[in-house]
C-alpha cells in the first residue's frame, strides 16, 4: 500500500468522525437539560483542561514568547466564540437541536460578507446566489416555525445569530493563526470561551453546580465528544484534504443532527422545515463553491 494513499484514508475517516462528533453535541446540550449558557460553558471548560498539558509542554519548549498580536486576537477569537456557543446553545434549550444547528451553519455567508466589508473582497455573483437561496430557506424555516408556535421562532433566531459571531471568530481567526500554531491558538481561545461563559452565568445568577449524573455526563461529552476529539479529528484531516471536500462534507452535521434529533429527542419537523433546511444547505454549498477559488480554509460552522 503506497505511502500517499493510506494518509488520505486516515483523512477521512478523521473527518467522518469529527462530523459525527459536531453533530452529537446539540443532541447532548438537549439531554443535558440545563440552561444553554451553562452547557456551553462546561464544554469549553473541559476542552480547555483535557488540551492543557499539550499547550503547556508545547509553550516550554519555544525559545521566543507568543507575539502579543496573536495573543490579542486570540483573545478576541475567544469572546466571540462564546458568544457564538451561548446564542447557539440556548437556542437548542428552546427550540430542539435541529433547527438552530441549521441556522449556526450559515456562518460561511457572513464570513463571506465580512471579508467583503472588512477585508474588502470582491464577492462573485455566485456568492450572492447562494446567499438568496439559503436566506429564502431561512425564512421558510422561520415561517413553519411561527405557524408551528411555541418559541415563535427564537431558537432558529438565535442559531443565525450564532452563525454571525461564528463568522466573526472565523475572521478573527484567519488573522490569529498567521502569529500562532493551530495548538496555542486553540488552546487560549477556548480559556477564554470558558472564562467569558463563566463570568457570563454568574451575571445571569445561572446555577454552576446542583445538577443530576446525566447531565454532569452530557456536560463531559461536549467536552471530550464535541469539542476536544471534534475539533482535532477535522483539523487533521484539514492537513489531508481540501476544503472543496471538508467544507460539503460538513454540511451534513445538521442533517445528522436532525436525523439524531427524531431518533433520540423525538423532534418532528414539517414539510416547510424541510424544504426550507434544504435550500438553506444548497444556499452555503454555493457560497463554498464561489470561494473555493480563494485559499482553502473551511468556513463552516462546527459548533
Amino acid at each position: 500500500m503506497s505511502t500517499k494513499i493510506e494518509p488520505n484514508r486516515r483523512a477521512y475517516m478523521a473527518l467522518f468522525i469529527g462530523l459525527f462528533s459536531i453533530a452529537f453535541a446539540a443532541i447532548l446540550i438537549s439531554l443535558a437539560e440545563a440552561p444553554g449558557t451553562i452547557s456551553a460553558f462546561y464544554r469549553m471548560a473541559v476542552a480547555s483542561i483535557l488540551v492543557a498539558l499539550p499547550f503547556l509542554s508545547q509553550s516550554k519548549k519555544r525559545e521566543k514568547p507568543y507575539p502579543a498580536k496573536g495573543l490579542k486576537l486570540a483573545l478576541l477569537g475567544g469572546l466571540l466564540f462564546a458568544l457564538d456557543v451561548a446564542f447557539w446553545a440556548t437556542g437548542i434549550t428552546i427550540s430542539g437541536a435541529a433547527t438552530p444547528t441549521l441556522m449556526a451553519n450559515t456562518a460561511p455567508i457572513w464570513v463571506g460578507l465580512g471579508a467583503m466589508l472588512i477585508f474588502h473582497e470582491r464577492l462573485r455573483a455566485l456568492f450572492w446566489i447562494g446567499l438568496f437561496v439559503a436566506m429564502f430557506g431561512a425564512l421558510l424555516v422561520l415561517g413553519a416555525d411561527f405557524n408551528r408556535g411555541g418559541d415563535f421562532g427564537l431558537g432558529t433566531i438565535l442559531g443565525l445569530m450564532a452563525a454571525v459571531f461564528y463568522g466573526a471568530y472565523y475572521l478573527v481567526t484567519q488573522q490569529g493563526r498567521v502569529y500562532l500554531n493551530t495548538l496555542s491558538y486553540f488552546w487560549i481561545t477556548t480559556a477564554t470561551a470558558a472564562v467569558v461563559l463563566l463570568i457570563m452565568n454568574l451575571g445571569l445568577g445561572q446555577p454552576l453546580l446542583g445538577y443530576d449524573l446525566k447531565t454532569y455526563l452530557a456536560f463531559l461529552g461536549l467536552g471530550v465528544i464535541a469539542q476536544t476529539l471534534g475539533w482535532l479529528t477535522i483539523n487533521y484531516s484539514q492537513g489531508f484534504l481540501p476544503a472543496s471536500i471538508v467544507a460539503p462534507t460538513l454540511l451534513g452535521q445538521p442533517v445528522v443532527t436532525a436525523i439524531l434529533a427524531v431518533l433520540l429527542l423525538g423532534e418532528t419537523f414539517s414539510l416547510w422545515h424541510i424544504l426550507g433546511g434544504v435550500l438553506v444547505l444548497v444556499g452555503v454549498y454555493i457560497v463554498h463553491r464561489s470561494r473555493w477559488q480563494e485559499p482553502e480554509e473551511i468556513v463552516t460552522k462546527t459548533s
